[in-house]
């Protein structure tokens, strides 16, 4: 039995917002113990309120705990709370370092190899790509069964999966309601888009969510833009190639609220439409039903872990490339991306808002064990 569990994952929003899981499952197999989750300090917001964490530990990785020395100091301080279990949820020299030097009595994960040696236990993941020469070959199973597998393998437990999982706090929730009954009626239906992503090769065009936004402004739903700081521009860009880009039931989130909020207001939108990133999972964890485009990214490791979700999977016979910058592509327009045609999305787009009605999340029934999302194998033909 363990008392005192690190579980260390410190990459980012999706990363961590697949590692919740986890949490749940070291819960109901440790009641007793006291689960710490070491994370990366800009998301904060995203498990702070986890109801089965007794404590966080939170690390400026870009910042003042950047340094080597700086690492060196936070490893003394992990060493100092004596842990006996440590698990470690992403392959990196940061992470698998304050994992194998954490003084645990026991070590499982991932690690990178020069790490290896202070495991107990190191694990494959089998989620991530890999290189076969010039292909680069997709992973074959989601990121939540290989971080299962890593429990499995190295506790010998069965673990629960509960699905992704996010708690607000009392205030953040609160923030949320405020902003939300600012802008929208208690009748309207939202649909939420997020359209940036940290590679240009995950984004869909900008254009093509123009065209998107406009359709359904046309059937009477209203629009909310979301991202971070750095989306503004692109957003920008798409709303000033919409028709109705002047419209009052468009509205711009976007760069304005922190994660937490974010998710507060998701929980109360009918559907996301999304790039493969961060507020994807958050949406998951809010479930809202997603549907979303996959260019350059690996589809078995990190699809949407929703099973009334839908992912669209590029015809380009380079999928999944998993480089940031496409070579057969023009600037912002990657060729995978440019062949996800705006009908085939909209398709999907109906479908569910049909199905829920268009009902907002938080009245959505939960569907657990049901994570399996449809995936939707474009050909040139629907082109």
């Amino acid at each position: 039995m363990y008392h005192n569990i690190l579980i260390i994952n410190m990459m980012q929003i999706g990363d961590l917002m697949l590692t919740t899981p986890v949490l749940q499952a070291l819960r109901r197999a440790y009641p007793t113990a006291r689960l710490t989750l070491l994370a990366d300090s800009r998301w904060q917001d995203l498990v702070e309120c986890n109801p089965h964490l007794d404590a966080c530990l939170f690390m400026d990785k870009k910042g003042t705990d950047k340094s080597l020395l700086a690492v060196l100091r936070f490893i003394r301080r992990v060493r100092a709370a004596r842990y006996d279990l440590v698990i470690n949820l992403h392959r990196n020299e940061r992470s698998s370092a304050i994992a194998a030097l954490s003084g645990a009595k026991k070590i499982i994960g991932y690690s990178k190899p020069l790490f290896a040696s202070g495991f107990t236990q190191v694990m494959k993941n089998p989620s991530l790509a890999r290189r076969a020469g010039k292909r680069r070959i997709p992973g074959t199973q989601h990121q939540v069964h290989s971080h299962m597998d890593v429990l499995r393998q190295g506790l010998g437990i069965e673990p629960y999966d509960g699905g992704l999982e996010m708690v607000l706090s009392e205030e953040n929730v609160q923030l949320a309601d405020k902003l939300w009954q600012e802008h929208f009626a208690p009748e309207d239906k939202v649909v939420a888009f997020n359209i940036g992503a940290s590679w240009t090769t995950k984004r869909w065009l900008d254009s093509y969510f123009a065209q998107c936004a406009d359709q359904l402004l046309e059937k009477g739903y209203k629009i909310a833009f979301f991202g971070g700081p750095m989306d503004l521009a692109i957003v920008e860009k798409c709303r000033g190639q919409m028709e109705q880009k002047d419209s009052p039931n468009l509205h711009v989130f976007t760069g304005q609220v922190s994660l937490a909020v974010l998710a507060g207001l998701l929980r109360r939108c009918s559907l996301l439409l999304t790039t493969d990133s961060g507020p994807m999972h958050i949406g998951v964890a809010m479930n809202v039903p997603v549907v979303t485009m996959f260019g350059a990214s690996p589809v078995p490791g990190f699809y949407p872990y929703d099973g009334r979700s839908v992912l669209i999977k590029t015809p380009e016979p380079c999928h999944p490339c998993g480089i940031h910058e496409c070579p057969k592509g023009h600037g912002d327009r990657p060729a995978c991306m440019v062949n996800i045609p705006v009908a085939a999305v909209m398709h999907y787009v109906w479908a569910l808002l049909e199905e829920f009605q268009g009902l907002p999340a938080c009245q959505l029934p939960d569907h657990p064990g049901d994570y399996q999302c449809r995936v939707v194998e474009l050909t040139k033909g629907d082109l």
